[in-house]
């Protein structure tokens, strides 16, 4: 990751399809400090990490760092 960066990459934290509702890549992804996280569309193990990333937001409060996909 930090190579990546040196050379102007972005990071990016994903799942595999038909992953778990586990939210552990939520807390990877804000560890990291990835600026995206792909995680496919809406529904079931994805929903899980979204509301994850929600929570984390709400317990990080004004310190929390919100990536906006341009």
């Amino acid at each position: 990751m930090k190579t990546a960066r040196r050379y102007g990459m972005k990071v990016v934290a994903s799942h595999r399809s038909g992953d778990t509702e586990y939210d552990t890549l939520a807390h990877v992804a804000v560890a990291f400090g990835a600026e995206v996280i792909k995680t496919g569309i809406v529904g079931g193990e994805r929903t899980a990490k979204l509301n994850e990333l929600i929570r984390i937001a709400d317990y990080l409060g004004k310190w929390a760092k919100v990536a906006s996909i341009k």
